[in-house]
């Protein structure tokens, strides 16, 4: 038995929660929210955030930062994104020698262009840091419907440490030392998820969404491997098959915010509706920021960033898009002149 705690009790803080007990583990859910805490223990069940899905009676909660981070073998963080280096910053008091953290969540800092990975590694430097990604919906997971996702670590043993924690007969986990782009593809497939969600909102079909899928895998690969990342990443798991379930899922709630978009809905007006952190619209501007800097186009993201910051129609970034200059679809495939 591990001694695990989760930093964030949200739907997937909540689902992991119940996935790593049901294996056996010891498990203590944090969260900053009084009143949440209050509900768990009262009801055991996030009648909030994953209905329906109930927590064991041995299962702690509690909102005192040092008691759910000191000691622990494994602290999972899954607070959202733009709450990552706040929360680091305050759990580095407690983090001991060596202790691992797993980063849950998805984005990229706007301000920093860090990863969430890398922003832990900042706050804490004394931890070791692991990621878990991959197609996983909260509300699926919760439920036991099997689920496949990968563990990224710098070091093997940590890596395959953690895949023993969290596999079960329900929940595959693959690992590889690819921890950037496992997170680039965690963090851009949001955007692309918006994307998609506007088409949705505009009354467009299957066709559309093939081609925002597979084009904005082209994007994040091309992103991807400019930083570092792997072609493989971007080919699996934590690349296309986080895509196509973020783009194809009403649990998504970057798809979600999308659709109403589309619908006419502002971005605030959109996020209000979702009433959940709608990660992509976070993520969008750093990732034109990452585009800048390594010299990447990103055309699908950039009409994203129009569309949420510069007030442009959802019809006319569309347009942009299906009108851009001619291009050959994969530039390394060679002709062959007769």
């Amino acid at each position: 038995m591990v001694d695990i705690s989760i930093i964030g009790a949200g739907s997937w803080g909540t689902a992991l929660a119940v996935l790593l007990h049901r294996n056996g583990h010891k498990v203590t859910v944090w969260s900053i929210m009084e009143p949440e805490i209050e509900m768990l223990k009262r009801e055991h069940e996030h009648k909030d955030k994953l209905p329906g899905v109930k927590l064991p009676e041995d299962m702690v909660f509690t909102t005192d930062l040092e008691t759910a981070v000191k000691d622990k073998d494994v602290l999972v963080l899954a607070v959202p994104s733009p709450y990552t280096r706040s929360t680091s910053h305050s759990m580095k008091p407690y983090v001991g020698e060596g202790q691992i953290i797993v980063n849950v969540a998805k984005g990229i800092e706007e301000k920093t262009l860090l990863t969430l990975s890398q922003i832990i590694e900042e706050e804490i430097p004394q931890a070791e840091v692991a990621v878990l990604s991959g197609p996983s919906h909260a509300e699926e997971v919760g439920r036991g419907i099997p689920t496949t996702i990968v563990v990224g670590a710098q070091k093997k043993a940590t890596a395959e440490y953690l895949q023993n924690i969290f596999m079960n007969e329900v929940f595959r986990v693959y690992i590889s030392p690819d921890v950037l782009g496992i997170e680039l593809g965690a963090a851009l497939k949001n955007v692309v998820a918006l994307a998609a969600g506007i088409a949705d909102g505009l009354g467009y079909g299957d066709n559309t969404k093939a081609a925002l899928i597979t084009r904005g895998i082209a994007e994040i690969a091309r992103l991807g491997l400019a930083m570092g990342g792997r072609i493989e990443t971007f080919s699996g798991l934590t690349g296309i098959g986080d895509l196509i379930v973020t783009c194809a899922s009403m649990h998504s709630r970057n798809r979600r915010a999308g659709i109403l978009i589309g619908k006419g809905y502002t971005m605030e007006q959109a996020m209000d509706e979702v009433k959940m952190v709608v990660e992509g619209v976070y993520s969008a501007k750093a990732a034109m920021g990452l585009a800048e800097k390594y010299g990447v186009q990103l055309p699908i993201i950039e009409q994203v960033n129009a569309v949420l910051f510069g007030a442009m129609p959802v019809d006319e970034a569309v347009k942009n898009l299906m009108l851009r200059d001619k291009k050959i679809e994969n530039p390394l495939i060679p002709w062959e002149e007769k």
